[in-house]
């Protein structure tokens, strides 16, 4: 009886491994699914998300198991394995990119990279992505090169409180059921709280949703579950565990191929990759002969594990940077070539970096050096990042200096063709560079994204808020951009100017898909609705229709908001939407060694949608609109320059400056006199 108890634990032992081949080879296929995704090479979601369950599983074994031999766990010890492990790679990358950074990109991308490097160096740039509203699959320039912190922040934070919170679950567990029930049932809980906010965050606050620790803990927690279950697991028939793991990979392969950019993340859709791998470690627990390790536990497998770390930390920065480093279109060769370069980096970084770190004797034998060590290289990344962002200073292109004439901006026809003549050599100076991309219009209001009502507010009312004609202008943030060109309308003709607007919202009834909701932009329609009839009961003089052209544009969808304006009652004026460059105006006068000429957009290929436009034009005259073509303000002889009359004419990709707004009063003053006057 005794020597089979003892063959019954033998055989326990062996199923229960210290090292698991199966999760390194998961550990590899995450990172190409992570690094595949971000190149475009193959469109899989879920990488982070199975590495996010992996941490939690050997954490988690590992802090149990010390739990079981010492009944508690050596803080110092756990920590300074931590800070071998991820402090080095952390602080280089963090400190190469932001010198990368320096040398090539916008100096006004350059601070915000640096506030970003601030925050990851700290492990907090995940909720600091979260509070920006950021959309992590934006294909728009505005990632940022520190954006991928975001998972390891959420870990490092893991790492900070697992520890503590373990210890405690299962002294409480002890102490009340004698066993670790208690534990099991925290973890679930904090499975499911998790997930259910994570779920039902994501319609309503999407980038919170997927960047907030409260909402990804359920994923690690779920890898501690495991490792809890983990003595349970390895009793598994092995047949049925091999069948599970098999199953497991292809549920983590499937699931991950099936979730698109327009799949609303995180939702209910990472549960799939994460339930896969989950599988994969549960079936493996058991130790299966024909399991799914005979694919995963492999050289190569083993070898891309062993580097996953670094190649996740500089794949991305490379991706971002890169093409601000080449002077032509980045293609998916470049992309390709990012993968491939970022990799060997990764090894270089293994084998120069990572294991003299980690197997070094001095900082192994005495865990309070490497927490120490670990404080060092943190510390130095910090004021690192303090230094960049307070004392190095912006990077700007000579070529971007002018003489110091007076920014007067649109000065009528000539001033265009003027500045187009001097598209290489823009006159403006380094101050007026510098305050451009926080040059917005001052005046009128316009709702973001959650709104569903329009609500009249004192700062809807510019002009002469005394003068007795009104006039509304009603649009999108392409019609709030005009707001100072308004306020000094209004002030010369004595008019009341009401500003509607409502961000990324036609007021032509359209069905609008934003990707950074991941769904209709149902908030739009609704609030088009409330802003309609307000505009009705305030019955208005004259009603000024302008924004961005929709690429979703309908001729009966216009028709029905014209149709519904003209019936106010009011004359209607439709102000063409503003040439649309499409990239940072700003971020390209102001990069070194730029062809400022470069930053000069030809007027055929700015004019956005033009067949949309032209068919809401044909709307607004078909209504009896007055129509102004703005093109004329921002673009002669084929060109539209970036700089006019010594003035930045756009704050960012879209929407031009306050000051340029300004300048525009000439501009709009002769018909809308006309309009007013009747």
């Amino acid at each position: 009886m005794t020597r089979h108890r003892s063959s019954a634990a033998d055989a326990q032992t062996e199923r229960l491994r210290k090292y698991r081949p199966d999760i390194q080879g998961l550990r590899a296929v995450a990172i190409m699914m992570v690094v595949s995704m971000h190149c475009g090479i193959l469109d899989i979601h879920g990488g982070v998300d199975v590495s996010f369950v992996l941490s939690g599983f050997l954490i988690g074994s590992q802090l149990l198991a010390e739990i079981d031999k010492t009944g508690k766990v050596s803080l110092t010890k756990f920590w300074a394995r931590r800070f071998r492990r991820l402090a080095p790679g952390t602080a280089i990358t963090i400190t190469a990119t932001a010198i990368v950074s320096w040398i090539y990109v916008s100096p006004f991308r350059f601070r915000d990279y640096m506030t970003d490097g601030l925050s990851a160096s700290v492990s907090l740039i995940n909720w600091r992505l979260a509070e920006n509203g950021t959309d992590y699959f934006a294909n728009d320039g505005s990632q940022s090169p520190y954006q991928h912190f975001w998972s390891l922040g959420i870990e490092e934070q893991f790492y900070l409180v697992a520890p503590i919170m373990l210890v405690v679950m299962v002294w409480l567990s002890k102490l009340i059921f004698r066993n670790r029930v208690l534990v099991a049932l925290f973890l679930t809980a904090v499975v499911g709280g998790s997930f259910y906010l994570g779920y039902t965050m994501t319609t309503s606050n999407q980038p919170m949703a997927y960047f907030s620790t409260t909402t990804r803990i359920w994923e690690l927690a779920f890898g501690v579950l495991l490792a809890l279950s983990a003595q349970l697991l390895s009793r598994m028939n092995t047949g049925l565990a091999g069948v599970i793991t098999w199953l497991g990979l292809g549920t983590l392969l499937v699931t991950g191929l099936l979730i698109t950019k327009h799949t609303p993340l995180p939702g209910y859709a990472v549960a799939g990759p994460l339930l896969g791998a989950g599988m994969v470690i549960a079936g493996g627990c058991a130790n299966p002969s024909f399991g799914a390790e005979k694919v995963l536990d492999n050289p190569v497998f083993n070898f891309i594990g062993n580097v996953s770390y670094g190649w996740y930390l500089l794949h991305w920065p490379l991706l971002i940077l890169f093409p601000s480093m080449i002077d032509r279109e980045f293609g998916y060769s470049d992309r390709f070539r990012v993968a491939v370069f970022s990799f060997l980096l990764a090894i270089l970084m293994h084998y120069m970096i990572e294991k003299r770190f980690r197997e070094n004797v001095k900082l192994v034998a005495t865990p309070w050096r490497g927490v120490v060590t670990g404080g060092a290289l943190t510390a130095s990344t910090v004021a690192a990042m303090v230094v960049a962002l307070h004392v190095i200073p912006l990077n700007l292109a000579v070529g971007s200096t002018g003489s110091s004439a007076a920014a007067l901006g649109y000065q009528g026809t000539p001033s265009v063709q003027e500045a187009v003549a001097k598209r290489a050599k823009p006159e403006i100076t380094q101050d007026d560079l510098l305050k451009s991309p926080k040059d917005q219009t001052t005046h009128g209001c316009i709702d973001n994204l959650e709104p569903t009502k329009f609500v009249m507010r004192d700062d809807c009312v510019i002009g002469d808020p005394e003068g007795k004609q009104t006039v509304v202008v009603f649009g999108d943030s392409h019609s709030w951009q005009w707001g100072n060109a308004f306020q000094g309308l209004g002030e010369n003709l004595h008019a009341k100017i009401v500003t509607v607007a409502k961000g990324g919202c036609s007021p032509e009834d359209y069905k609008i898909t934003r990707a950074d909701l991941g769904r209709d932009y149902t908030e739009c329609t609704s609030w088009r609705k409330s802003a309609l009839a307000y505009i009705g009961e305030l019955k208005p003089d004259v009603i000024v229709v302008t924004n961005r052209v929709q690429p979703t544009a309908t001729r009966s969808g216009a028709e029905e908001t014209f149709k519904a304006l003209k019936a106010t009652g009011a004359k209607l004026v439709y102000l063409t939407d503003t040439p649309y460059p499409g990239f940072s105006i700003p971020d390209c006068l102001a990069e070194k060694g730029k062809d400022l000429a470069s930053c000069t957009a030809k007027s055929d290929k700015i004019v956005d949608h033009p067949a949309n436009r032209a068919l809401e034009r044909d709307v607004a005259e078909e209504n009896g609109a007055k129509v102004i073509d703005t093109v004329p303000a921002f673009c002669s002889d084929g060109y539209c320059p970036a700089v006019i009359g010594g003035t930045v004419v756009y704050f960012d990709y879209s929407h031009m400056t306050g000051s340029y707004a300004k300048s525009l009063v000439p501009f709009l003053q002769p018909t809308f006199r006309k309009v007013l006057a009747g």
